[in-house]
């Protein structure tokens, strides 16, 4: 297995598990990057865990972590995971809510697992973006805030929101996460480690799914179709793509082309639309809204493409 170069800093992550969170996923979202960290023999990731006071989270299950820093404090983050279970409706903490929102306005990416979205949601730090949610929550939240871009998938990445459904769906996000940092392989590596041999696509359940929907079982097909669907906002570079189906950038287009009849570019465009199209459906928010959920730099490229695509300016969908 290839290293990972060194990496002028580590990634720092923090994880607040707010109490009753669920165990299972809390270790799901942690764990990948000890073993990235075991693995590669060098600090690729700090992890530090939050609380609101010093003494023991306590999970739903038998058991609880102990933080090493406080909610309030003016902590260097990249990442920000809350990870919530139970009722996260019922959280309304205006100092936490404060202290979350500045934390992303000093530039660290928030991240949800499992109920932890509806804990973003619920501090107005989730409009604009679009996110998923455990099934469990998935309902209530999107009556009580109707215009929220709520997917029903494992995960979304939403250029500085993170969300994840729980369970096990974290160590699908992670590895996304790891291997956009050090690349496909390594993170392949890190997913082995846990026997998470399948690893599944942000878009749906599992790898068979999957095949479903592309029409084809070209593993360097379906692990580019799964980058895309990772990055919706924030497109990947054709060479981005080849790298996470560990193939060259060649390669990948006479595949598309083989097995789909289309460029990858192409592809990648139209899934991005498909999506626009769903929001434009499904949501009231504005067309720049979802033209920069989408991945459009501007709404005019974005109604120019959806026109191209469907026929119609978008204008055209909305009642």
């Amino acid at each position: 297995m290839d290293m990972p170069p060194k990496p002028s800093r580590a990634t720092r992550i923090g994880v607040l598990p707010l109490p009753g969170f669920a165990l299972m996923s809390y270790a799901s979202t942690v764990e990948p990057f000890r073993a990235a960290n075991l693995l590669s023999g060098q600090a690729l990731y700090e992890v530090a865990v939050i609380g609101s006071a010093s003494e023991m989270i306590a999970s739903s299950g038998q058991g609880g972590v102990v933080p090493s820093a406080m909610v309030g404090q003016a902590l260097d983050l990249d990442y920000l995971f809350v990870v919530a279970g139970g009722d996260p409706a019922s959280i309304n903490d205006p100092a936490l809510f404060r202290w979350l929102g500045r934390m992303a306005r000093n530039g660290a990416i928030l991240g949800g697992v499992s109920g932890g979205p509806v804990v973003l949601a619920r501090a107005g730090l989730m409009e604009g973006r679009r996110m998923t949610v455990h099934w469990e929550h998935a309902e209530a939240l999107a009556e009580v805030s109707p215009n929220l871009m709520i997917d029903r998938t494992l995960y979304v990445i939403d250029r500085d929101r993170v969300t994840c459904a729980g369970g096990t769906a974290p160590m699908d996000l992670m590895h996304a996460l790891i291997a956009r940092d050090h690349g496909a392989t390594f993170a392949q590596a890190v997913s082995d480690w846990f026997l998470h041999t399948e690893i599944r696509p942000s878009g749906g359940p599992q790898r068979g799914g999957l095949v479903g929907r592309v029409g084809t079982t070209n593993a360097a097909v379906l692990d580019a179709v799964a980058a895309m669907e990772s990055h919706v906002a924030d497109p990947l570079t054709l060479t981005d793509l080849a790298d996470f189906a560990n193939v060259s950038g060649r390669q990948l287009m006479r595949l598309f082309k083989s097995k789909l009849g289309q460029s990858v570019m192409g592809y990648y465009r139209e899934l991005r639309l498909d999506k626009a199209q769903n929001l434009m459906r499904n949501s009231a928010l504005p067309l720049t809204e979802i033209a920069l959920a989408t991945g459009f730099a501007n709404s005019s490229h974005f109604s120019r493409s959806y026109a191209a695509r469907f026929g119609a300016p978008p204008s055209t969908f909305r009642v």
